[in-house]
């Protein structure tokens, strides 16, 4: 097999695959991505209090992908971070990424401050969650000034973990936001979240499937944005970036990594395929090298610019 094995922000991946926040939502059970050999894990989104997430259901598949609205379920940071600590000791096997989610900046400070003692290898600051919107308003990370004014606070807090800003499809100009991020000491760039938010309607029951109505679009049907956005970040800033949104196959992880990804995350896939889909890309993103004679996978990054 060729040399699959990526380095991210001075830090070693055996493998570009990323299981993206929010797949898994209990921390102990991401050890069934990491034994399935994925290269690293996000984990889920940490709020300041624990959330019990939107209404069932809250998954629906359709013909291009799937539609969720989650809501964040998780166990709030007090537990979250007790949990966090058991898994990053327990596991040495891929490099772990911590994701928090607020609404105030405040909130997005004291998160921080309870996960950088834990030295984490990342610490990703979700900007993107189109879940929260009726109850929240606007994401914090969706206009340009805010996602900037995120990440230099944080940055001051500890400058040790390096910090990702993940961004959110749904605004009018994603390199601004990206550029912004970049400017006031983001490490890297994670794009894209799930996009919309959509609704699929159950034409029988004549109501939407969701509980909470609509919810983020994810699998194959938004890989052409993902790509879209990530060829843009690319020609604005110099940080590196996962790529995610859409993937399902090696094709698809060539033409993310030719926009600009150095990594590349793949999670509804996992829902389709289950966590063999990350043996099946490997797999046939390792025969491609081979056969186009590329040695390294950095040999690919960009290179559709």
């Amino acid at each position: 097999m060729a040399n699959l094995s990526v380095d991210f922000c001075s830090v070693k991946f055996t493998n570009p695959f990323i299981l993206p926040s929010g797949i898994i939502t209990e921390v102990n059970e991401h050890k069934r991505a990491v034994e399935a050999g994925v290269g690293g894990v996000t984990l889920k989104s940490l709020t300041y209090e624990k959330r019990e997430g939107n209404p069932l259901p809250r998954v629906w598949k359709y013909d291009c992908g799937m539609i969720n609205s989650v809501g964040l379920r998780n166990a709030g940071i007090e537990k979250g971070s007790e949990e966090i600590a058991v898994f990053l000791k327990e596991n040495k096997q891929a490099p772990v990424i911590v994701s928090l989610f607020a609404t105030k900046l405040k909130e997005f400070l004291f998160l921080v401050e309870k996960i950088v003692p834990l030295n984490p290898p990342f610490i990703e600051l979700n900007l993107s969650c189109p879940n929260v919107d009726d109850e929240f308003g606007k994401p914090l990370g969706m206009e340009k000034g805010a996602a900037g004014e995120i990440v230099k606070a944080v940055k001051k807090i500890s400058v040790k973990v390096p910090f990702l800003a993940k961004l959110s499809p749904n605004v009018s100009n994603i390199t601004e936001i990206a550029k912004s991020c970049e400017n006031a000491g983001a490490d890297g760039i994670v794009a894209i979240n799930t996009a919309g938010p959509g609704m699929i309607i159950d034409i029988n029951k004549r109501k939407p499937v969701l509980g909470a109505k609509k919810g983020g679009v994810s699998g194959p049907g938004i890989l052409p944005i993902a790509v879209r956005c990530i060829f843009e970040i690319y020609e604005a800033v110099k940080i590196p970036i996962i790529g995610m949104g859409g993937v399902s196959k090696w094709q698809d992880v060539v033409e993310m990594m030719m926009a600009g990804a150095t990594l590349v995350g793949v999670g509804t896939a996992t829902y389709t395929k289950g966590m063999k889909v990350y043996d099946e890309l490997k797999r046939g993103l390792s025969e491609y090298m081979e056969k186009e004679g590329i040695k390294e996978l950095k040999e690919l990054v960009g290179v559709a610019h």
